[in-house]
């Protein structure tokens, strides 16, 4: 949220009929209003130029960039959805292909380029360095070492459902995001079969809430509650689990024994507005990550903008103007940005966004 400073400078004003001596004769303050806030740039790509170059900086170049996450090294791992690749960000901005081959789908485990996706679109790492990525159009959840050897962990390529099973045993139904807890516990939004799942590091995969095939907007206690297309997905250090209801436009949160609440916004209402509860308003909220502070930074799909929701459920708007399309660096509400989709942050606080319609990814300083 922007904010303004006033600096108020003191000048003095000098006789024009005095000009030898000079000699002050009054003086006036000036107010100059300064805008604060949380700046953001572009970190890679160009805005509008799409592609799959690797490359430093402006020079990479991605195609319908989607999911984003960052290791403890500080690197960034972006799903290029409309690649079909995996692309890894130093901190420096270089950008290569960590996994995928660019313009090639399937469903290949193999390592580095000669692995095969289709539509990833969530990705997530945990603390051993692994990444795990949700491989929608194969409707599996895949596992990249940190040397790139990818394999199916679990879900079964081209085969959908919503069986609670281990491995390849597993189904589920077009997910959509990931998050892993501090254990390396998964947590997935199964968006396809409007609930979440949980997988832990063995692969065994369970039904922490909602019923498959059930779409509401229902708060309860595991299978009575329900969601509807559910995007977003992030858990803090207490197992709270966030998810994006994107069908509801409402942030909802699930503790670790399965009590779901609606945090933010009101099933069924879409707008953009800033409020407490079930006051504020969001248009398909899909990415998430949870700050230092517990604050959920919500990517808000619909309205172009990055929300901030407080543990409270306070909602403001801290990057970009709802129904603002643009691609300008700047601060606060002044700068824009086109369906951006994917948020993480690193352990120094800076946020990163994969803006989507613009190509690009973006850098928000704290």
């Amino acid at each position: 949220m922007n904010k303004i400073l006033i600096l108020t400078i003191s000048i003095a004003l000098f006789s024009s009929c005095n000009k030898k001596n000079s000699d002050p004769v009054a003086a006036v303050n000036i107010e100059i209003p300064i805008l604060t806030g949380m700046t953001m740039s572009t970190f890679v790509g160009t805005a509008g130029s799409f592609g799959s170059a690797d490359g430093t900086g402006i020079a990479a170049s991605f195609y319908f960039p989607n999911g984003i996450t960052s290791d403890s090294t500080g690197n960034i791992f972006v799903t290029d959805t409309g690649n079909n690749t995996i692309r890894k960000i130093t901190s420096a901005g270089v950008v290569t292909t960590f996994a995928g081959t660019a313009g090639l789908s399937g469903s290949t485990d193999a390592t580095g380029a000669a692995a095969r996706f289709n539509n990833p679109k969530g990705i997530t790492t945990d603390s051993s360095g692994n990444i795990y990525v949700v491989d929608s159009g194969n409707h599996t959840i895949r596992k990249i070492t940190s040397t790139g050897v990818v394999t199916t962990f679990a879900g079964l390529a081209g085969t959908f459902g919503s069986t609670n099973a281990t491995g390849t045993a597993a189904r589920f139904f077009f997910p959509s995001r990931i998050t892993a807890d501090g254990s390396g516990t998964l947590y997935v939004t199964d968006s396809g079969n409007h609930f979440i799942r949980k997988i832990t590091n063995a692969a065994v995969v369970t039904t922490l809430a909602g019923t498959a095939g059930i779409v509401g907007s229902t708060d309860g206690v595991g299978a009575a509650a329900s969601f509807n297309n559910p995007k977003g997905i992030a858990v803090d250090g207490s197992l709270n689990v966030y998810v994006s209801d994107s069908g509801n436009h409402t942030i909802r949160k699930i503790t670790n024994i399965g009590v779901v609440t609606t945090l933010a916004g009101t099933a069924g209402s879409l707008g953009s507005t800033d409020g407490v509860g079930a006051a504020a308003r969001f248009n398909n909220p899909n990415g998430m990550t949870i700050d230092n502070s517990g604050n959920v930074n919500v990517v808000d799909v619909g309205n172009h903008v990055i929300r901030k929701v407080t543990p409270a459920g306070v909602v403001t708007t801290i990057i970009g103007t709802a129904g603002n399309i643009g691609s300008t660096d700047g601060i606060g509400t002044s700068a824009s940005l086109s369906s951006p989709n994917g948020i993480t942050i690193n352990s120094s606080g800076y946020l990163f966004i994969t803006d989507t319609g613009n190509y690009i990814i973006r850098k928000i300083k704290p």
